[in-house]
């Protein structure tokens, strides 16, 4: 078929929710690497892999060579049965995961994860409320949603007792705090959420490590050790949303390794499975033993995904991708802060790693939503892709996977610099 009459049939046979990006929406036919090709032929740098989610590179030879090998021997059997792959993943996350989270539930994405870790987190606690943080997103069924600190994101009510605390916004800070005097007033306030909106115990407070939906939101030095210390004191665990940050991502192989601070639990997905659907709860056998009720996931520890996530893990390893998110994401965000003094309108450059982001603001931090929407569709034409997020769309960001060389960085910042000049002439 043609692009224009699968771009007809998608619109025609499609879910209203189901939008594309750009005024003419792309049709990818291939990728290899951080290139995508689309069906017409022309190629993309891809600076937002599936929403972080290519984190080895497209069609890396050696996943496609493990899942190509297990479809051909066995494709499922449900966990009611033992794998050799679901056991090997399951030591694999144990090696890899921070101290004590050497247990592991295997499911089939991010929303499947943060749900297992609310279930888990009631079974723990024997509570129900929920703290969780407003511009966060951590997926999008009935009881993930209510997580959603974002009206764009919840199409409909909360489902659930979860209050919503401050997030950690320093350019927005909401309490007028600034980098260098900040007392971490929007930890604290976790526990006046606590004290105001609840009964007083609380099952846990789940956070992303870095929020990603909401504009790559970088909490402070030392904000996850006041949190954890605050959610404990109240009864209640502490989950950490690994979903877009896992494995690598942020120059760690788990963000929250930026501060010093174990969760309870770490939901992941995305970067796992490099576009296979697998997503995971890290938890001690602690929080692990009282998950006791009947849980049960159809395609969760799927042998095909077991693999490709093994597959993830070991290409890290190999080719030291942890260390090259590092190195890259340093890169790519003094460039960014280099296009920030060049473009009054770039308000703040932002990110760990490889994931990272520019705000457009004006000079009183009035968001610039449809100037981003204009720097989004100049940046397709100039053959790069990156993502847009935050409250009001006005926030750029940036997820390459992590084979990612110096020179692509490169060509990406100054495809993003003339991007910009185009859209601010």
């Amino acid at each position: 078929m043609t692009r224009n009459e699968l771009i007809a049939l998608h619109g025609q046979h499609r879910f209203a929710h189901e939008r594309t990006y750009y005024r003419e929406p792309l049709v990818i036919e291939r990728g290899r690497g951080c290139r995508l090709v689309d069906h017409e032929g022309r190629e993309y740098l891809d600076f937002f892999a599936g929403i972080a989610t290519i984190s080895v590179g497209h069609a890396h030879p050696k996943v496609v060579e493990a899942v190509a090998a297990q479809v051909a021997k066995l494709s499922h059997v449900s966990t009611l049965y033992i794998t050799e792959p679901q056991v090997r993943l399951y030591q694999a996350l144990a090696r890899v995961a921070p101290a004590g989270l050497d247990r592991a539930v295997c499911v089939n994405s991010g929303t499947e994860a943060v749900e297992a870790a609310l279930t888990a987190a009631r079974m723990r606690t024997g509570q129900a409320e929920i703290i969780a943080l407003r511009h966060s997103y951590s997926g999008h069924s009935a009881a993930v949603r209510s997580l959603t600190g974002q009206s764009t994101w919840r199409p409909t009510p909360a489902y659930g007792p979860v209050s919503h605390a401050v997030s950690p916004y320093c350019y927005r800070c909401a309490f007028r705090a600034t980098p260098a005097h900040c007392d971490l007033a929007c930890a604290a306030e976790v526990e006046q959420v606590i004290r105001t909106t609840t009964t007083g115990r609380i099952a846990a407070v789940v956070a992303e490590a870095i929020q990603g939906v909401g504009g790559v939101i970088v909490p402070p030095a030392g904000y996850f050790e006041r949190v954890a210390e605050i959610a404990r004191r109240y009864g209640g665990l502490l989950v950490v949303d690994e979903i877009q940050t896992g494995f690598g991502r942020t120059g760690r192989m788990f963000a929250i390794e930026h501060w010093d601070c174990i969760p309870d639990m770490i939901a992941v997905a995305k970067g796992l499975g490099n576009g296979t659907p697998v997503g995971a709860v890290l938890a001690g056998s602690t929080v692990a033993a009282a998950f006791k009720t009947l849980y049960f996931s159809t395609f969760g520890a799927n042998p095909v995904s077991m693999q490709a996530a093994l597959a993830v893990l070991e290409v890290i390893a190999e080719e030291g991708l942890v260390e090259n998110a590092r190195l890259m994401g340093e890169r790519l965000l003094a460039g960014l802060a280099a296009l920030a003094e060049q473009f009054p309108v770039v308000a703040e450059a932002r990110g760990k790693g490889l994931l990272a982001a520019i705000e457009l603001a004006d000079a009183n931090k009035r968001p610039l939503a449809e100037l981003a929407r204009g720097v989004h569709e100049a940046a397709k034409a100039e053959g790069l892709l990156i993502g847009l997020s935050g409250l009001d769309g006005n926030i750029l960001r940036m997820s390459p996977p992590l084979t990612v060389t110096a020179a692509e960085v490169d060509e990406a910042l100054s495809k993003l610099g003339r991007a910009l000049a185009a859209a601010t002439a």
